[in-house]
């Protein structure tokens, strides 16, 4: 078997070690004659899992004692519904900056449920740019402020945080989480969905901060509510299982192989400088982000010409770099270099890249 280099947007690679682990126990986990595929999630030993993986998450992150974790499904999607149905329930009103397309379907579905405000967007140049945000424009009495950290599809990255003040800041962490240090308390609600950078898909993390939960209009689904996990230890109903096993999988690799959160930056600083200062200096190749918003995580590059990208794509899939092809509403090509992806990985890219165009 050979192994590709996998860039996807999500789901993504996970480490190499983790999947190995997951394999060694797959039939049996721990002795208990079952795969964690299998168990009750109101057994003991699940309990031991859930419990070990929000433990890891807490100490990694250095949560705050007054946040819950919540493991959840629906993906980061559901929490454009979510936030608003629990949060927009103050003035019933909420401030949004555009940076893409998450951002705009998480400010056209907070726009269903009370008076969201575009504060800003870089929609006029394809999301290519982090906007820069004027606090006399935010709304005052806004309920919270959603950004979406890092922009999975176009490449850009908040590397400031907006001052919202009093007012909480709510972040959609899906394409950035655990790729560097965060001030969780600098936070109302930061949410994931783990299948870009720690998890399967299934999963979805979200940390809030105690006195946002239980504020949820009276229509709010139940399974919407954050109150209904935070209540019941993210247990209401049967939670992904698999993927929150996984997931503390992928906690524990970052623990004791990397060693936290300070060396995994490092690590994908390093990985982002090989590939961006390939693309500044090619002739062929071209990033399309502005240097000062570029993601860690991220990648988009063009060569100007649709059919040569095309046939990159091709040639680059053949030599085992597979899912390069960018997003169908700006086509190219993206890496996505998340935590997972070695070194080794983007260095072998970028070799490939320099061949490519030396025959172009």
């Amino acid at each position: 078997m050979s192994r590709v280099y996998n860039f996807s947007a999500g789901p993504s690679m996970l480490p190499e070690s983790v999947l190995k682990r997951a394999a060694d126990e797959m039939l049996d986990y721990h002795g208990c004659g079952q795969s964690v595929m299998e168990m009750s999630h109101r057994s003991k030993i699940y309990g031991s899992i859930i419990e070990a993986a929000e433990a890891d998450l807490r100490q990694i992150m250095g949560i705050p004692d007054n946040y819950k974790v919540l493991f959840l499904q629906g993906g980061a999607s559901s929490q454009f519904a979510m936030v608003p149905l629990n949060l927009m329930n103050g003035s019933g009103k909420a401030d949004y900056v555009i940076t893409g397309q998450w951002a705009k379907k998480a400010f056209a579905e907070g726009s269903r449920y009370g008076e969201a405000k575009a504060v800003a967007s870089s929609a006029d140049k394809t999301f290519s740019y982090i906007p820069k945000l004027d606090p006399s424009t935010f709304t005052k009495d806004a309920d919270y402020f959603h950004i979406c950290m890092n922009n999975t599809i176009y490449g850009t990255k908040f590397h400031q945080l907006p001052e919202t003040g009093d007012v909480p800041l709510v972040a959609d962490f899906s394409s950035c989480i655990l790729s560097e240090p965060v001030d969780v308390s600098k936070f109302g609600v930061i949410y994931a969905g783990a299948q870009k950078n720690c998890g399967p898909a299934g999963l979805t993390i979200v940390i809030i901060r105690e006195d946002l939960i239980g504020k949820a209009r009276d229509i709010t689904p139940t399974m919407f509510n954050y109150q209904t996990h935070a209540d019941n230890g993210s247990m209401f109903n049967t939670p992904p299982c698999y993927a929150i096993y996984i997931f503390g999988l992928v906690l524990q690799w970052i623990k004791d192989e990397i060693g936290g959160l300070d060396a995994m930056k490092a690590r994908n600083e390093a990985k982002a400088a090989v590939l961006y200062d390939f693309l500044d200096h090619s002739k062929l190749f071209r990033g399309t982000v502005v240097k000062e918003d570029r993601s860690l995580m991220n990648a988009p590059f063009v060569t100007g010409d649709a059919d040569m990208d095309a046939k990159f794509v091709k040639a680059a899939e053949a030599a085992g770099f597979v899912n390069l092809k960018g997003h169908r509403s700006v086509g190219g090509m993206r890496a996505s270099i998340y935590n997972a992806m070695p070194m080794e990985g983007v260095e072998k890219l970028v070799a490939f890249m320099k061949d490519f165009e030396a025959n172009a």
